[in-house]
């Protein structure tokens, strides 16, 4: 082990230092009784409590043959799972696990090489297996912490919300199985994603889906949202309404069918076609609610700030193009902004008469507990979905870490499964906790160092005394190492 004398840098007469009384500072990686991320114990042990290592044993069927790649398919899938949850975004990072006293924390902690190895042993079955797993794995985190909490008193917190969405994950190699240049203009594999969540409840993410690079944001779209809906139900424990969210890529007579076969609403963004133009013009002038925004919002046509709409709503059936099977009657409800044509105003010219840009929505929910401007802010929280794409690429979809497409696949599902963990473990600690994104969990909570010892055949660990969220990690401690508390409905 290198051991290092870092002598103290003088600037003028003051001294350069990491406190007022020592004058060297020097490191040496020799402690074997340390830990980085003790907070992954009392995480792990939740998922473990949920049911993912049987799960992964009796469900997932990677090959064993040869070197065994697939063998111990639980503890390998656990493995990747605790990397990302600590912040991994490669499968080399996966050696943060791999330090100090880890190996007496947990049992069978794989090597990056091996992680890799099993990753690229995945073919598209697996990843279905993955799927199926993650799906299940809700269901174990449910038992916990009630992951869809929603309340009768009013018609917005009695939902449950389903958002679907796509994003392109940039790739830099087009070697990468898969890669291709999507909606964005950049070189990528795309990524569709569900979530789903109440007024009360952060977002869980209940489908995902990896897709070549170049693939239409609605292709799969049907099959994928009857998925999402189905493994709603399962934690969907007090049969709450479901409402289908999503923009205009998605409004198609497929998806929607698929989404009322399965007893859900639909709330989609219509294109702005001939037909769409037509019935806004029929609505009178009088029809429209002024609305104003809690936030002003960025609008990236015109590049400003827009703190106030107005909204009105005309009965409409989406698809009549098609088959009488496939239409759907519902209402059309429009959002209108004041055109601003800052260069004409600033040279004297006034326009004769108002000029609006309008937004369109689709939907089915029930106008009578849904008025039109409630109906209108419901829709716009759609936008919630984006936190989600933001905080995996801001964690383990930073990049795809393999050149084999169904590695990646694997990974993107990993990474569903990891969010969802962290979602449940936050759900436990409560309070401000609740709704903490990932990063925050790992600076707060997972990352906390701690030095293990050894008393009475027990292992004790000494966590860093006034550490700012202490309260915060002995309820998630204290929840994570007790029975569940909730019984499965």
């Amino acid at each position: 082990m290198s051991n290092v004398n870092i002598p103290v840098q003088e600037r003028g007469t003051s001294q350069v230092l990491f406190n007022h009384t020592p004058t060297a500072a020097s490191y040496s990686f020799n402690d074997t009784n340390l830990v980085s991320p003790t907070g992954l114990v009392p995480i792990m042990r939740l998922a473990h409590q949920a049911g993912l290592l049987d799960l992964a044993e009796q469900r997932l069927t990677v090959t064993t043959t040869g070197a065994d790649k697939g063998a111990n398919p639980g503890a390998k899938l656990s493995t990747l799972i605790a990397g990302m949850a600590a912040g991994a975004d490669s499968i080399d990072d996966m050696n943060i696990l791999r330090h100090g006293g880890m190996n007496r924390l947990f049992d069978r902690v794989y090597a990056p090489s091996t992680l890799g190895s099993f990753l690229r042993s995945f073919s598209f079955g697996h990843v279905r297996q993955l799927d199926a797993i993650s799906a299940r794995l809700l269901t174990g985190f449910d038992q916990h912490i009630r992951l869809l909490a929603t309340s009768p008193t009013t018609p917005q917190s009695s939902m449950v919300f389903v958002d679907v969405d796509d994003t392109v994950i940039d790739v830099h190699s087009a070697r990468k199985q898969g890669a291709g240049f999507g909606y964005q203009g950049s070189r990528g594999l795309n990524a569709l994603l569900a979530t789903a969540s109440t007024s009360t409840s952060s977002q869980v993410i209940v489908g995902q889906r990896l897709r070549k690079g170049s693939t239409s944001s609605a292709r799969g779209a049907d099959k994928f949202v009857s998925d999402a809906l189905a493994t709603t139900r399962r934690i969907n424990s007090g049969q709450a309404p479901v409402l289908v969210r999503a923009d205009s890529a998605y409004y198609s007579s497929t998806m929607t069918k698929a989404a009322r076969g399965a007893g859900a609403e639909v709330s989609v963004t219509v294109r702005m076609d001939k037909k769409v133009k037509t019935a806004i013009s029929t609505i009178d002038d009088d029809a429209w609610t002024g609305i104003q925004y809690p936030e002003a919002i960025f609008d990236e046509e015109t590049k400003t700030w827009i703190s106030k709409a107005e909204v009105a709503e005309v009965a409409f059936t989406a698809f009549t193009s098609k088959k009488k099977a496939l239409q759907v009657p519902g209402r059309l409800i429009v959002r209108r902004v004041p055109e601003l044509n800052e260069k004409k105003r600033s040279a004297g010219q006034d326009p004769l008469f108002d000029l609006y840009r309008y937004h369109a929505f689709f939907t089915t929910l029930d106008q009578e507990r849904f008025d039109t401007v409630l109906a209108d802010q419901i829709h716009r929280k759609h936008a919630i979905i984006e936190q989600i794409n933001a905080e995996l690429k801001n964690g383990a979809l930073a990049h795809m870490p393999s050149g084999a497409f169904d590695a990646n696949a694997a990974w993107v599902t990993i990474a569903a499964m990891t969010h969802n963990l962290l979602r449940a473990a936050a759900g436990l600690m409560g309070g401000r906790m609740s709704k903490a994104r990932a990063q925050t969990l790992r600076t707060r909570i997972i990352l906390v160092p701690a030095r293990i010892a050894h008393r009475a055949r027990r292992l004790i660990l000494n966590l860093p005394r006034d550490w700012p969220w202490a309260e915060e990690f002995a309820r998630l401690w204290q929840a994570a190492l007790s029975p569940p508390q909730r019984a499965l409905t």
